[in-house]
């Protein structure tokens, strides 16, 4: 269906906690999320992504900029390959979200300097693209709290990007590694067009888990799952493909956007491909069923 891209829905907004287009219809991102584009960039080329869209029926992609790990505060050359991987994904008409992935640095405010240039630049430089969408943050984690690290950095990255652009989405996050989408609801930020992000992985989170994700959905709060996988989340066990299903059906009920982890051929249940391999791991094959029926 030609109208699930961006060249039919334009920029996309908020309203009513849904994720919009631009003529006020409900709106779901499909996509598949790169692992660290430090270790995984040769697998993120036009050949890939065009398989991505056509067996899986993804509209969106989402670049995993790692921080650590050997990422960008130690390479700032992985931002030209960020700005190469957007730019295919306006080639081939898909929303790609760009991602601060912190991880090991649990609070986002070690490198709050360095988020606040990267974003000014990119919001700059396609600010009149409406494919971009800005996950400020990836999974906060160790001892931060939301009023007292996680908001206040937020307060400081929106209003980069917003003096670049007034109208983007911005994805945000919530306390241990996105699991407290429950505990913002009475202290949401105060910028418009934000998605809530919360991350599953079906081996390890469960009801409770979900039980948060109605309780702020129905409270409200407009979310998206910028991250899940069906193995466990250290994503090297095997998958748990009955308990991903329940959740995917959760996510149709409430017209949620998915990302899945990850377009990798590392050796981890996770992976959508077999290591070292074209094929399709368990993995991929059950996430590119489950896509072509949501």
């Amino acid at each position: 269906m030609k109208n699930k891209y961006v060249s039919y829905n334009g920029s996309l907004s908020v309203k009513d906690s849904n994720l919009v287009n631009q003529y006020g219809e409900t709106m779901i991102l499909k996509g598949i999320s790169s692992h660290g584009i430090q270790w995984y960039s040769h697998l993120i080329n036009k050949e890939k992504i065009e398989r991505l869209k056509l067996e899986f029926g993804i509209n969106a992609f989402r670049i995993a900029m790692y921080t650590e790990e050997k990422g960008y505060i130690y390479n700032n050359n992985l931002k030209e390959k960020v700005k190469e991987i957007i730019d295919l994904c306006i080639l081939l008409d898909l929303y790609v979200i760009i991602d601060w992935h912190i991880l090991k640095d649990g609070n986002p405010l070690l490198y709050l300097d360095e988020s606040m240039l990267f974003f000014d630049e990119i919001s700059s430089l396609y600010k009149n693209i409406p494919n971009v969408i800005y996950e400020i943050c990836n999974e906060p984690n160790g001892d931060v709290t939301w009023k007292k690290d996680i908001k206040p950095y937020a307060e400081k990255v929106i209003p980069v990007i917003r003096k670049n652009l007034s109208k983007s989405i911005i994805i945000f996050v919530t306390k241990h590694y996105c699991q407290g989408i429950d505990t913002v609801i009475e202290d949401l930020l105060g910028f418009k067009d934000i998605l809530y992000s919360l991350h599953f992985y079906s081996g390890t989170h469960g009801k409770e888990l979900r039980d948060k994700l109605i309780f702020a959905k129905e409270s409200g709060v407009p979310v998206i799952v910028s991250e899940f996988g069906v193995s466990d989340a250290q994503t090297n066990s095997k998958v748990d493909l009955e308990e991903a299903k329940i959740w995917i059906e959760l996510l149709k009920k409430y017209n949620i956007s998915l990302f899945n982890w990850s377009l990798s051929d590392k050796r981890e249940a996770s992976s959508i491909f077999v290591f070292n391999s074209q094929n399709l791991s368990v993995s991929g094959e059950f996430v590119k069923a489950q896509y072509n029926n949501y």
